[in-house]
């Protein structure tokens, strides 16, 4: 219980948005702690801040297919949902989630802004993308997979398909080979309690 208090200790509130900013900054992610923010918001609306609840909301799409981006987004009350740029990021969520991965950079082009300040996001989607693909199809044209991974030139595409292991085993055909083995995308949460937050805070200023 007295773990619980402290976690959500209005007080701490300042060094754990911090912490979202770093996380964002640094390419680093920790589901527990960006929970633990959203959770103080809903304790304490007054304190709601619009661009931390935004950097969360993508961090957690760095990390699909799991259920992270759910679990953010039914922690984040209706009306902030209607507001931009949460709206804007939502509706990018259901686009990866329901794979219109073309429909997703698109519109991803159109708010480039959103994305500013999260290091290597796109690379992380195209992860997810790629996933998806290594479980969907055994041969994928190729304009195709480069417009699922957001129009890249055939040099950018050719690193992806060497990262999994596809090949190009006929003219403009990609063969998904090996499926079984692809990489999967890992859960990787770090377990840190507050004491060890505000101890990287400190060291960072």
């Amino acid at each position: 219980m007295s773990s619980f208090l402290h976690r959500y200790n209005p007080e701490n509130l300042s060094t754990l948005e911090r912490y979202v900013e770093t996380q964002a900054r640094e390419n680093a992610y920790d589901l527990e702690a960006n929970l633990a923010v959203l959770k103080l918001y809903q304790f304490n609306p007054a304190f709601f801040q619009t661009t931390v609840t935004a950097q969360i909301l993508l961090k957690a799409l760095t990390n699909l297919p799991h259920t992270d981006f759910t679990l953010c987004k039914c922690m984040i009350d209706q009306a902030h949902q209607e507001e931009r740029p949460i709206q804007q990021i939502l509706n990018l969520g259901d686009l990866l989630e329901t794979c219109h991965f073309q429909d997703f950079w698109r519109n991803l082009e159109e708010n480039a802004e959103l994305i500013d300040g999260i290091t290597s996001f796109e690379d992380s989607v195209r992860k997810f993308i790629c996933h998806v693909v290594g479980i969907t199809y055994q041969t994928i044209e190729k304009w195709l997979l480069a417009e699922m991974l957001g129009d890249l030139t055939d040099m950018q595409l050719q690193v992806w398909m060497s990262k999994y292991g596809w090949v190009e085993a006929e003219p403009d055909k990609i063969f998904i080979c090996n499926q079984e083995e692809s990489i999967k995308p890992k859960n990787i949460v770090e377990k840190i309690d507050f004491d060890s937050v505000a101890s990287i805070m400190a060291s960072s200023q």
